[in-house]
């Protein structure tokens, strides 16, 4: 059996890159996790630092700014992760990358839609085109790679029920973009992580978009608003806004408008089959990982 690939995640600390870190370290990689110097005097980082630690993860020193540092990260292992969410600085990982000469497989921070395949608008169109502008330099450069489309992270988007300022699910009404039955699809970080991991040494993800797309959590906001009505036995309002109204008022939210203009009026989650050229999907590749369901994440807000 081969060894298993030795992993460097790159924005470690963030929201997505401490839960790659725990899932490469648990699923038996040698893990690298690059920090600043300035992580281990932050308060909150320092904890999930010390839990790096307690896993046996090689606690790396450098930055994205620092290209020696960077590179010398970079030949310590064979598979670069990145979630960083400074994506246009992505460009110095892959210049890192080629110095180093030693990395088999590159993971560019995605972990949402298939950029490649949305009809969105700004603000959203600007930072799908960035992440489309990593994909074609890294195919240039002829770097083996994987793209994680991992659709909505759950954590962040499914607790307000994809509400504006919300942090809980509503209780009285509901916003609803678009006619409510177009499908959306959340992911819990920690099954996105396993799912990643799971693809470094998989040859059936190389140069390959690894989808996300677990059968028990593709929901409309309409099935969704269901689901919590049941659980909390009360009948929300629902306020539909149409097509033409979420344009209109794309400038009062534009990051909310924008993201749900591409996802519940376009459709860019779930409105294409993948192809076998292009894509492969995770949940079908990996059925031993036991992800969490909508219907179980939901039951925590109750």
């Amino acid at each position: 059996m081969a060894a298993k690939s030795r992993i460097l995640v790159i924005g470690s600390t963030g929201r997505l890159g401490k839960f790659m870190v725990e899932a490469s370290a648990k699923l038996g990689h040698p893990t690298f996790a690059l920090l600043r110097d300035s992580a281990v005097s932050h308060p909150e980082k320092a904890i999930i630092i010390e839990g790096f630690k307690n896993s046996g993860v090689s606690l790396l020193y450098g930055d994205l700014h620092e290209h020696q540092s960077l590179v010398k990260a970079i030949k310590q292992v064979d598979v670069v992760i990145s979630t960083v969410d400074q994506l246009a600085d992505q460009v110095k990982i892959v210049n890192a990358i080629k110095e180093a000469g030693t990395v088999k497989r590159f993971l560019p921070s995605e972990f949402g839609m298939d950029v490649d395949r949305v009809h969105a608008v700004d603000p959203a169109k600007t930072m799908f085109e960035t992440k489309v502008h990593i994909r074609r330099i890294v195919e240039a450069e002829g770097i083996p790679y994987t793209y994680v489309s991992s659709n909505f992270l759950a954590g962040y988007f499914l607790p307000s029920l994809f509400q504006p300022d919300l942090t809980s699910p509503p209780r009285d009404k509901v916003t609803i973009l678009g006619d409510g039955r177009t499908k959306a699809i959340f992911v819990h970080e920690e099954d996105v992580a396993a799912y990643t991991i799971s693809s470094v040494d998989d040859p059936r993800t190389l140069n390959k978009i690894l989808y996300m797309r677990p059968p028990a959590n593709i929901f409309s906001m309409d099935e969704l608003v269901s689901l919590w009505e049941k659980k909390i036995g009360k009948t929300l309002e629902r306020i539909y806004v149409s097509k033409e109204e979420v344009h209109k008022r794309m400038q009062e939210s534009p990051r909310f408008f924008s993201l749900g203009h591409t996802v519940f009026v376009k459709g860019d989650q779930t409105n294409f089959e993948i192809e076998p050229s292009f894509g492969v999907e995770a949940a079908n590749l990996y059925p031993e990982i036991k992800y969490s369901t909508v219907d179980e994440l939901l039951n925590q807000f109750v």
